[in-house]
């Protein structure tokens, strides 16, 4: 397996510190507010990739945090009265709802922020006792970037070049030795949250607290570290700074960035407030076709959100869906059983299967191109579609077409059962074997009036050579 690495700005052969094993961490919400389409994006990328790697035999160490006490965080909960830990056990649980709703695994470890003070003291006492931090009167613990050598490495960004303010996303950067310097300790100021430190009551600065995270539970240096490439300045470059200064070791092997999803050509993002939360989303589309409309492009290349998108997404999952449906229902009729077959049409179908899956895994390999994964996959709905409309393959090439479709939709998380209950309605299933005795019968006018109640019901039948099929409009 390719992946790209941000560090080098190359494709590299993906090694493992440890045959068969894979550390991984990708950065968490910051639990403020439901989470936007922007956000999932990462989400849905890093928990493929690591459904990938588990596919391709590796034993996966996932972490992704939540970030639980920020400004952001603090300023939610004085404008509600509440407190901070209420804002961040809320949206928690509303993180969840919509997490789980696109399919995304339980990371192996999904640590707070303010459940891991220990290990952030931990690493900020390791700096100061390396003589990377200082301390500013009244403000915090800040990091000298220009104690670390290699600092801008990440986002290739000098430091005589860094903007006032640059470490930190504000324009004053008053005390401060260097414009780039960040805090990795912030004093306490009335009404914020604050526990004891050596330096005095305060909370960890942002970066500080992934660093400690991935210390505390992957270890010093890691395989995989993901997020959005947003991230990339100064997020991940100051991570690298902070655990690479305090362990003495690399921090990262491989940088993953995700793209933007844009709106109108910029951005989208809670700050120039053009942003979709996936809550809204969810009204007009289900989860498993937003997760198909974030794979169905690179994750390395910017995706256009609109209403017109996403319906193209749901009519491409569709096929799929109805596919697999569709082969279900053949598969559970037995109606291959006494199938005249066509040996050419059955040697088409099983070269499929093996094409779908050696394409799907060689643009799987190449950098984690699920775009023309999902090519691969519509490259089998195709054959499944012609086989299920002609019945003449055998029940072994058409059982091993639908398990291998089935196959690769689970490792990309996608859904194929997403538009459907968990069974009809018995009192459906009434109407439906009553108007087949109708129709037995000849009594088209009984059986007409009974497809109109199924219809009301938001059902629909569909008369097949294999019988009734029923299935929700």
């Amino acid at each position: 397996m390719k992946l790209f690495n941000t560090m080098t700005r190359y494709k590299e052969d993906f090694k493992t510190m440890v045959p068969g094993h894979v550390k991984m961490y990708a950065c968490g919400p910051t639990v403020y507010n439901y989470f936007h389409l922007g956000n999932a994006r990462p989400f849905v990328t890093f928990d493929t990739l690591r459904r990938y790697l588990e596919y391709s035999g590796y034993e996966v160490e996932f972490c992704q945090n939540f970030t639980d006490i920020d400004d952001k965080m603090i300023k939610r909960a004085n404008e509600e009265g509440v407190t901070v830990e209420e804002i961040a056990d809320r949206y928690i649980k509303e993180y969840y709802v919509d997490a789980d709703g696109l399919n995304v695994k339980r990371p192996t470890y999904q640590p707070r922020a303010t459940k891991s003070m220990d290990a952030i003291i931990g690493l900020v006492q390791a700096l100061t006792d390396k003589g990377y931090t200082y301390v500013i009167e009244g403000d915090g613990v800040y990091y000298d970037v220009t104690k670390f050598k290699d600092y801008g490495k990440l986002s290739h960004y000098k430091l005589e070049d860094l903007v006032a303010g640059g470490g930190e996303r504000k324009a004053s950067y008053e005390g401060k030795k260097n414009p780039g310097d960040f805090a990795v300790w912030k004093f306490k100021k009335e009404g914020e949250p604050f526990w004891p430190s050596p330096w005095g009551e305060g909370r960890p600065g942002w970066h500080i607290e992934c660093s400690a995270m991935i210390k505390q539970y992957l270890g010093d240096t890691i395989d995989i570290h993901g997020g959005g490439q947003d991230l990339i300045f100064p997020h991940h470059e100051n991570e690298i700074a902070q655990s690479e200064a305090a362990n003495g070791c690399s921090f990262a092997n491989y940088w993953v960035h995700n793209a933007f999803v844009n709106v109108d050509g910029e951005k989208m993002s809670k700050s120039l407030n053009n942003f979709f939360t996936i809550r809204d989303i969810v009204e007009h589309f289900p989860y498993a076709v937003i997760r198909f409309f974030i794979l169905s492009g690179h994750y390395r290349m910017p995706i256009n959100f609109s209403d017109t998108l996403l319906q193209a997404a749901q009519n491409g999952l569709d096929r799929i869906a109805t596919c697999a449906e569709n082969a279900k229902f053949i598969i559970d009729k037995n109606s291959l059983s006494a199938a005249t077959i066509d040996d050419t049409a059955d040697k088409a179908l099983l070269d499929a299967v093996s094409a779908s899956h050696d394409g799907f895994v060689q643009h799987m390999d190449d950098d984690l191109n699920t775009a023309d994964a999902i090519t691969d996959i519509f490259n089998l709905v195709k054959e499944i579609n012609v086989a299920a409309s002609k019945l003449n393959v055998s029940s072994d090439a058409f059982v091993k077409a639908y398990e291998m479709l089935n196959e690769l939709s689970d490792v990309l998380g996608i859904d194929l059962k997403y538009a459907s209950d968990t069974g009809i309605p018995d009192e459906v299933m009434q109407l439906v074997n009553e108007r087949a005795e109708a129709k037995k019968a000849k009594d088209f006018a009984t059986a007409d009036a009974l497809r109109n109640k199924i219809t009301e019901m938001g059902y629909q039948v569909k008369d097949t050579a294999n019988g009734p099929q029923v299935s929700k409009i």
